[in-house]
């Protein structure tokens, strides 16, 4: 009897449903399913992690997990290499990182470049896999079947680009779910690729890595936030060091699509649209009263210094960047990086929050696809200035795919270090027994 299909069964069950590129190899029989990516474990390397060792001094210090040691390595179109064969060196290396969010499924594939890296390819498309989840508590049908399609594409190119290593998460919408776990077992029947559902510790540390870089020079500690889809994480750092270090930390289940479902429908006039608002702002100031009382001394000093320092990286940040810019479309190149006004995104929340959704439809930037949640990010965004009350704000369109590659490269790079020693060990140690 032939082997069961998964790809056939869908397609059978569902006849009109768009479907995701597939991802067998020409050689591959027919009926077989696709091949697994296997998993491998890494060390973690000098990057792996930018948390320290917990202060003595300061009681509200938290030691962040550690990464996962689960990577995804999938395996490449061309046949195995023969044991012979050697490994690419490490600058020639392809690594990647899937982020599959609430909202967005995005991958990034990058090659080493000296203490940064070169992307070789990207990919990012909307799912809303969390679309309905706070209603039922699971996620629907019509989300997974919109994140397969999306993740098929992403295991077509980690094949195409013979990615070396790589790791792939799930955050907030398969940690809530009650058939998360399962749905992360689809995935990898269905695509090869084998999700990690991260914690929120972990998805603030990656965000923190993958974006610290591009903090304004200061001192004293900064405040770096990530607005996702279903949570948004606020991190105190340290950056007297090269990698920071995580000072405190808090997550709350509100991101663009939680908060936006958990208000429901919105009649269509400015009273309502105002109750609306001023809804979702108590909700992000509920839920982040007890790390704006933990910041409070932080607070106070940087201000008092003129030092008081913030990044964000999101969908939200980027898109009111744009906004400030003057942009015609969205352009990355002219928003990551950028330091804006705080006073400007405020006016620019404040704007988009009470107009109606045929005007923000028509915004440049925002459009159909970001009309209905981009007030809930705005109303995040707003509740995040009243805690670290800074006069700019920088723009990160960058964050946990690059925390990914960075820890992975880290990790990578060691390991080709150590193994160049141990040959170098072994040629001197031969040489000496030579003579």
């Amino acid at each position: 009897m032939a082997e069961f299909d998964p790809l056939a069964q869908q397609r059978k069950t569902r006849p009109g449903k768009r479907r995701g590129r597939r991802i067998a190899s020409r050689s591959k029989p027919k009926g077989a399913r696709p091949a697994p990516i296997a998993s491998a474990s890494t060390p973690a390397g000098p990057e792996a992690s930018v948390v320290a060792q917990p202060e003595t001094r300061a009681a509200a210090s938290l030691a962040m997990s550690a990464p996962s040691p689960v990577v995804s390595s999938p395996p490449p179109l061309e046949p195995p290499r023969a044991p012979w064969q050697k490994t690419p060196p490490f600058h020639r290396q392809a690594y990647a990182a899937i982020d599959l969010g609430t909202n967005n499924c995005r991958l990034l594939i990058a090659r080493p470049s000296g203490d940064h890296f070169m992307v070789i390819d990207a990919f990012s498309r909307v799912v809303r896999l969390g679309e309905g989840l706070a209603q039922s508590g699971r996620l629907s049908e019509a989300a997974m079947d919109r994140a397969l399609g999306a993740l098929h594409i992403c295991a077509d190119k980690l094949r195409k680009r013979g990615v070396h290593l790589a790791r792939s998460v799930a955050t907030e919408a398969c940690r809530r779910a009650t058939n998360g776990e399962a749905f992360i077992e689809r995935v990898h029947r269905e695509t090869g690729i084998r999700l990690n559902i991260i914690t929120a510790e972990e998805e603030a540390r990656l965000a923190v890595l993958g974006c610290h870089i591009l903090l304004e020079p200061g001192c004293g500690p900064a405040m770096i936030f990530d607005i996702g889809g279903g949570s948004t994480e606020m991190v105190l750092v340290d950056t007297s060091d090269a990698v920071p270090r995580i000072l405190d930390w808090q997550s709350v289940p509100w991101g663009v699509v939680s908060l936006t479902e958990s208000i429901g429908p919105i009649e269509l006039t400015p009273e309502a649209r105002a109750s609306a608002y001023g809804e979702m702002r108590a909700r992000i100031t509920d839920g982040f009263a007890g790390f704006s009382e933990r910041v409070t001394l932080a607070r106070q000093t940087a201000a008092a210094n003129g030092s008081l320092r913030l990044l964000g990286t999101s969908g939200t940040v980027t898109t009111l960047a744009s906004l400030h810019l003057g942009l015609p479309q969205y352009d990355r190149s002219a928003v990551d990086g950028v330091i804006v006004p705080t006073a400007s995104m405020r006016e620019i929340s404040q704007r988009l929050a009470h107009i109606s959704p045929a005007e923000r439809i028509a915004v440049p930037c925002i459009g159909r696809e970001r009309a209905d949640l981009v007030v809930a990010g705005c109303a995040i965004l707003e509740s995040i200035f009243d805690i670290w009350p800074a006069e700019r704000l920088g723009i990160a369109d960058r964050g946990i795919r690059e925390g990914i590659l960075r820890s992975l490269m880290a990790a990578g790079g060691l390991g080709d270090r150590r193994a160049a020693e141990a040959v170098q060990a072994s040629k001197s140690a031969h040489a000496g027994g030579a003579s």
